[in-house]
């Protein structure tokens, strides 16, 4: 696994606004850098990357088979007890999902350690999918880049085989998206996603969050009063499951994308689970409840069970606090997990994100930044293979 600077395109910025790239500069910083690139051999994805991911997978499903039994532990998950019928249920219903992301930590040796599972409203997958193989492609095609270079990315072709797959069980049902305003990269993520339903032959609409209604018979509407039948929403469950609309949840007939199981692999309490019931295994990190009687380290990361990009987040080596990111989160609970730093190369530490579709590993992120904690402006690079 290298970090090799290359040129970047002359006209990248331009070609990004063509393609509707619109948040690739942040807040005047940048988020898509391609004045370099990580380079991994085929053994390394297939090996290091792929094959743990989809074994992972497996395993937080396991998980879920386990909490939505017990009582006790959709507490821990801080699941609504007036909702826990609905988690339960669209779990063994069997849910339609379409997508998550795992998160690694990797330094091309060595195993890679599991941070977190995005399972529920992950982003970043329009740069994944479609720009950074676009950025391959046309630094083949000019030189910049060997031919045999390759990618680890099936994840628009993976996308627009599983709308198909699932328009066929919603038999023509049209497909409603929504992300909350304001928000460049959610309304973008959304988009992307929009596109490959409609190349897969669904009618889609749009409605952003904030506008959602209800109706006299209790459907979800839009802002023309069509009743929401089917949704991908970007927006959190364990928001859904708290807002003043949360009861009309339990009886509409909205099918969700995320499905409502979604709840609890998205959720820092998986992380202990997974230690719980797979131990010693060999891509997670030793995690625990904050109330558990056996934890026994010096050096941990304190996450939020509902943190995000980030926030909340607080680091300990030797007992004592050297990172700490301010947010709204925590009084929901904590877990508490064994540090282990990013790999930094350079200046940067690098995180990668494992990509699921249909709960097939599909392709990877990289993202660095200066800071230990990856946050929602940190860089995103392109990756390539050669062997």
């Amino acid at each position: 696994m290298l970090r090799i600077p290359i040129k970047e395109r002359a006209d990248w910025r331009k070609r990004a606004e063509e393609f509707g790239f619109k948040f690739h500069t942040m807040y005047g910083e940048p988020y898509w850098d391609e004045t370099a690139y990580y380079q991994f051999t085929l053994r390394q994805i297939e090996q290091d990357i792929e094959d743990p991911t989809a074994e992972i997978h497996e395993m937080c499903l396991a998980v879920v088979d386990k909490v939505i039994r017990s009582e006790e532990l959709m507490e821990r998950f801080c699941i609504p007890e007036t909702h826990w019928d609905f988690v339960a249920s669209s779990w063994q219903r069997k849910d339609a999902c379409l997508y998550s992301r795992l998160d690694f930590a990797y330094n091309g040796k060595g195993e890679a350690k599991l941070y977190e599972n995005n399972a529920d409203t992950p982003t970043s997958l329009y740069e994944t999918g479609f720009w950074q193989w676009l950025w391959l492609e046309e630094c083949v095609n000019t030189g910049k880049l060997p031919r045999q270079s390759d990618q680890f990315n099936s994840l628009q072709e993976k996308l627009i085989t599983r709308f198909v797959q699932l328009a066929k069980e919603r038999a023509g049902s049209p497909l409603f998206f929504s992300c909350s305003k304001d928000t460049d990269e959610d309304r973008g993520t959304v988009q992307y996603l929009q596109d490959c339903a409609e190349q897969a032959g669904i009618d889609t609409f749009f409605v952003y969050v904030e506008d959602i209604g209800l109706s006299d018979e209790g459907d979800f509407t839009d802002l023309e009063d069509h009743a929401v039948r089917w949704m991908f929403k970007l927006y959190p469950w364990e928001f859904m499951l708290r807002e003043e609309y949360a009861p009309y949840l339990l009886n509409n007939k909205t099918a969700w994308l995320e499905p409502p199981w979604k709840a609890i692999l998205s959720n820092k309490a998986l992380l202990p689970m997974l230690w719980r019931l797979f131990p010693n295994h060999p891509n997670l990190l030793p995690s625990y409840f904050e109330d558990d009687k056996n934890i026994d380290l010096q050096d941990y990361v304190i996450k939020p069970i509902f943190s995000r990009e980030g926030s909340n987040v607080e680091v300990y080596q030797n007992g004592q606090q050297t990172t700490f990111i301010d947010g709204p989160y925590g009084e929901e609970g904590k877990i508490i997990q064994a540090y282990y730093p990013l790999p930094k190369f350079g200046e940067s530490y690098t995180l990668i994100g494992s990509w699921l579709i249909n709960e097939e590993p599909a392709g990877i992120s990289v993202r660095e930044d200066s800071s230990l904690v990856t946050q929602d402006l940190s860089r995103y690079l392109p990756h390539i293979i050669l062997s």
